[in-house]
């Protein structure tokens, strides 16, 4: 029988399973530039990692043009920026070998999203996605998630989210799933801290011993 806390564990991509950040920030970067000949500074452009281009870029003028601006470095150089993390490979291996009925709800494009688990080596290894423009609304919104486990045929008590940001955390919490934190993404402990999750962990060991693995990762 497994050990595991919960038999379905869903998680988000970017700064969770794949380190997208240093790319994320490039590619906001380059956009600004590009469509409004200004520099964008980092500590404006994290707290924007995990939402959708649209939510993020709704408050600047000529959002059509920084996301078309966006995507097309993005995508120009999605593997040459995209890095792993060390040890959350092998997590997720483990969790298939325990039983763990995996997903990914993402608020990047199917694509685009494709890509980026393939690039992570993860292409085979979870069967369930979600991406942005897949449901009306998106995260913080519990939409996303529930259209995972409605893919699966399970319950939001038998779930947890795992993600890097504070909009990770609120859908779980929407949602009806537990919710895990992780601090190697984009969103400082204490963020993430403030939103009351099941946990917060700083590695992949944690999050393992978190989710109740028999086989911790370290």
């Amino acid at each position: 029988m497994s050990s595991l806390r919960w038999p379905v564990v869903l998680f988000d991509l970017d700064g969770t399973l794949v380190n997208t950040v240093p790319l994320i920030l490039r590619s906001y970067e380059v956009a600004f530039a590009e469509v409004l000949g200004e520099r964008i500074d980092e500590s404006v452009v994290r707290p924007l990692v995990g939402m959708t281009l649209f939510d993020a870029l709704a408050g600047y003028s000529r959002t059509d043009d920084l996301i078309t601006a966006y995507r097309r470095f993005n995508l120009a150089h999605l593997e040459d920026l995209q890095e792993d993390y060390e040890g959350v490979l092998p997590l997720v291996e483990g969790l298939g070998v325990e039983g763990a009925v995996l997903g990914v709800v993402t608020s990047k494009i199917r694509a685009t999203a494709l890509r980026s688990l393939a690039a992570g080596g993860f292409g085979t290894l979870i069967p369930i996605l979600a991406a942005q423009g897949e449901t009306e609304r998106h995260k913080p919104h519990p939409d996303p998630l529930l259209s995972a486990l409605g893919q699966l045929g399970r319950h939001p008590r038998e779930a947890v989210y795992v993600g890097d940001s504070v909009w990770d955390l609120q859908a779980a919490r929407a949602a009806g799933t537990a919710a895990i934190g992780v601090t190697w993404g984009a969103a400082p402990r204490e963020a993430l801290l403030e939103v009351g999750p099941d946990a917060v962990v700083d590695s992949p060991a944690e999050l393992a011993e978190a989710l109740g693995m028999v086989a911790v990762t370290r």
